[in-house]
């Protein structure tokens, strides 16, 4: 693979470091207009008493509603990614439903190493399996925009593995994202903006209301947000299917509307306030408008009487999310306090299909006259994902002697459901009989289904799930002053594999007052989705060639994973370890540094698309991929497997300084991330299938080169009276892709994102703001015109399966906020 030199990116980077004697795990400070204090201390990694991010024995970045406010980008995904360097949100495009809930990771793990807390209790994951050649390809992850920012104080990244305290999928670590819980106010703000191109208008409203609750200090807090951003549109001439070139493609950002309803309360049940009934959760619905890959009018998947000039395929998705968590908190005796909840959560996602056909039904021959019934319908639904998980949660802490203890019991039960789309979207002619011969405009056999997005079929139609019991103990001291240690035991019970034991030890020591000394080495594990065991379709890719294929993705169990000899799949398990220090030489200055490690056995992955062998085949013996394949009508297949290791290793470094200048305050922050992931092993169970066929170069070159290995943000933060100016730099590392151009390894280059923004207080209550995103007008670099040939012809002019930079350029904003 090609190496970026070293010497053009770290001496830069280094010295910005240096000059601006940079950040803690908070990004520059920015006035705003709430009366809500922002937060100072964190409860993420330790059940004892919450602690400054600085005092932690591992790890934790806090963003404040400060830090919310002064960022430029209005999507949850996003401003993680532009806060936070251990956060990837790659942006997606003409991949299906990844075009609306895009993937996000941290410290270049999967989507589903990474778990998330709202309140500090789970969240349930996203309906949707990544099934497209992009970052998190065949992981299930959270689908963190559906989360709208106006109702959110804080948010905790923690950076270390912690299943053995949390549960399944923190291999990576955990966010927690603390819901807002004023009482007294009206919160309004509005944000219009477009891109440097003119596309892309985005317009956001929203409101969020406190209300008291009683005299004893119950609150309900309240918030309404809604969105539209535009498509954004960055292909290039297609030069090969259409003749004079024109633009085929939609490559950028898919059309989305986005409407949030979210709460939070709580109500104290005596006089002391030593008990509470609290609620929070939301609604939101979101629907995304992107395209397919363009069919030429001399393709077989077209028909032109009806697209004279071939067709795009309009792909329309809905996505609805709820949540709603109720529970009882309360103070026992000698200290002890006793948490029970429930938390039920839901995630649909549906797709509709425009602006295509199914070109089976039009050349299905009449069975009185033998010609073609020339009808099909140009839309329909194509089915709809769902996703239920409901969460029992009993958790017990206090002081244990010299202990801060904390035991627990959690039960878990996950349902997933695929509903098959209308007839018209998967069958082949009417009769759905492959025995019919139908052929295309070109006499070949005719592809079933609309076109675009295939419908899911009634056997990929399931509704079945799986529960879980988990027990955990946790146990803190603080043996001085100097030194404190603490660990964890986390015992669960799966329905459908089995027992899994899990453990950290983690330690801190003080020597003096201005260093600390922290460390931590944990076991962890993740369950298979319910997603990756019951998902199943066929979809419409592009091979290498650039030649549209009818993909198979098989579940486990089926006949298809059967005769290839694919066992069931069973849990990742990880061993992490991390050391660190804190430097704090003055009251002004802060630095950290910590180094890392995740080894993970049996990870879930995605195989590659297995095709069948080419040639002439004598027996069924010579080509067994293609015995197996044949019958199935389909190109190639896919499937969930536990086939590979890896290892991560990575370091952060983070250092904070405030000082008066002219007048005012100026803080410089900076957030340094170096991150490597390496596959150490590739294993398969199939006779057939060797472990490089099973997962390729390719998809290889995906784990270890799709996300950035440096992820670096600089900013600096100045405020003098009225004015505030914030300015932050993104630095995105080099990636790497050869999904659609293999052996050819495709490089886009490392680049650096500026973003500014200007805040004016008109009055307390009243503050306006302008900004810019990516400033400078940065884009991705090039594809290679030769070696990635064909697809720079096709309009692929940039990145396209790995995407941290994105697309659109810069795009200009202003926002108002106001408080009542």
């Amino acid at each position: 693979m090609r190496r970026q030199t070293g010497n053009t990116v770290l001496i830069p980077t280094v010295l910005t470091f240096a000059a601006l004697a940079l950040g803690t795990s908070t990004p520059a400070r920015a006035q705003t207009a709430t009366a809500e204090a922002p937060a100072t201390v964190v409860v993420l990694g330790s059940r004892a008493s919450a602690k400054s991010a600085l005092d932690t024995a591992v790890p934790v970045g806090l963003i404040n509603s400060r830090d919310l406010q002064a960022a430029g980008p209005l999507e949850l995904g996003k401003l993680l990614q532009t806060l936070d360097p251990s956060v990837n949100f790659p942006t997606t495009f003409v991949s299906d439903g990844t075009d609306i809930i895009r993937p996000a990771t941290l410290r270049g793990l999967g989507p589903d190493q990474l778990l998330v807390l709202v309140n500090g209790k789970r969240r349930h994951q996203q309906a949707l399996v990544n099934v497209q050649q992009t970052i998190g390809r065949g992981a299930a992850g959270t689908d963190l925009n559906a989360i709208p920012l106006s109702a959110i104080h804080h948010i905790e990244v923690l950076r270390d593995g912690a299943a053995a305290q949390y549960g399944s999928d923190a291999i990576a670590g955990v966010i927690n994202i603390v819901l807002k819980q004023q009482s007294n106010q009206t919160q309004l703000s509005g944000t219009a903006g477009t891109t440097k191109v003119g596309d892309g208008d985005l317009a956001s409203a929203s409101v969020n209301q406190g209300f008291a609750v009683g005299d004893r200090g119950g609150y309900l807090n309240l918030t309404l947000e809604a969105r539209r951003r535009g498509e954004t549109n960055r292909a290039g001439l297609d030069t090969l299917r259409v003749d004079p070139p024109r633009v085929t493609q939609r490559i950028g950002d898919s059309l989305a509307k986005d409407a949030y309803l979210w709460w939070n309360g709580a109500v104290p049940t005596n006089a002391s306030g030593s008990s509470e009934l609290y609620v929070f959760g939301g609604l939101s619905k979101r629907t995304g408008d992107a395209a397919g890959f363009f069919r030429p009018k001399d393709d077989g998947r077209t028909v032109p009487a009806v697209y004279p000039d071939g067709f795009l395929p309009n792909i329309l998705t809905t996505v609805r999310d709820a949540s709603v968590a109720i529970g009882y908190r309360r103070d026992l005796e000698r200290g002890w306090k006793i948490d029970t909840s429930v938390n039920l959560g839901r995630s649909e996602l549906a797709f509709h299909e425009r602006n295509s056909i199914n070109v089976s039904y039009w050349y299905e021959p009449n069975a009185c006259t033998c010609q073609p019934y020339a009808q099909s319908p140009l839309e329909a639904d194509t089915g709809t994902l769902r996703m239920t998980q409901t969460t029992f949660n009993v958790d017990l802490h206090g002081p244990l002697g010299p202990l801060q203890a904390a035991a627990g019991f959690e039960y878990r039960n996950d349902n997933y459901d695929i509903e098959a789309g209308e007839p018209v979207s998967y069958q082949y002619g009417r009769t759905n009989n492959p025995a019919i011969p139908i052929f295309n405009q070109l006499g070949l056999p005719a592809a079933s289904g609309i076109q675009g997005f295939p419908g899911y079929t009634p056997a990929n139609a399931v509704n079945d799930g799986r529960h879980n019991i988990a027990l955990y103990v946790d146990l803190e001291r603080r043996f001085s002053d100097k030194l404190s240690a603490a660990a964890a035991v986390r015992t669960e019970k799966y329905s459908d594999f089995g027992t899994t034991t899990t453990g950290k030890l983690s330690a801190r020591f003080d020597p003096v007052s201005s260093v600390g000394l922290r460390a931590s080495a944990s076991t962890g594990f993740r369950a298979p989705g319910v997603q990756q065991k019951f998902y199943s379709s066929v979809s419409t890719n592009l091979n290498a060639a650039g030649v549209l294929t009818e993909t198979l993705t098989a579940r486990e169990g089926s006949a298809v994973t059967r005769a290839f000899g694919i066992a069931p799949l069973k849990q990742e398990t990880s061993k992490s370890a991390s050391i660190g220090v804190v430097l704090r030489p003055t009251s002004s200055l802060s630095l950290t540094a910590d180094l890392y490690r995740t080894d993970i056995a049996d990870r879930i992955v995605f195989s590659s698309n297995i095709a069948p062998e080419t040639g002439t085949c004598a027996s069924a013996a010579d080509c067994p991929i293609k015995a197996i394949l044949a019958p199935l009508r389909v190109g190639q297949a896919q499937f969930f497997t536990n086939a590979i290791d890896t290892s991560t290793e990575g370091l952060d470094l983070v250092a904070e300084h405030t000082s008066r200048l002219a007048g005012g305050r100026l803080v410089l922050t900076g957030q340094l991330g170096f991150n490597r992931t390496e596959v150490t092993g590739r294993h398969s169970p199939s006779p057939v299938l060797s472990g490089a066929q099973l997962f390729d170069d390719a998809q290889v070159t995906l784990i270890e080169r799709g996300q950035p290995r440096k992820h670096h943000v600089v900013a600096a933060d100045y405020g003098i009276g009225r004015w505030n100016l914030t300015t932050r730099a993104n630095y995105y590392g080099q990636v790497q892709g050869q999904g659609f151009t293999a052996p050819f390894i495709q490089t886009w280059e490392a680049k650096w994102l500026v973003d500014a923004s200007l805040r004016y207080a008109i009055s307390p209550r009243v503050a306006i703001s302008a900004g810019a995103n990516n400033l400078f007008d940065t884009y991705p670099s090039e594809w290679d015109k030769v070696r990635a040939a064909p697809f720079p012809q096709l309009g692929f002019t940039r990145c396209w399966e790995t995407c941290p930079v994105g697309l659109n350029g810069r795009s200009v904003f202003v926002k108002l906020d106001v408080t009542l």
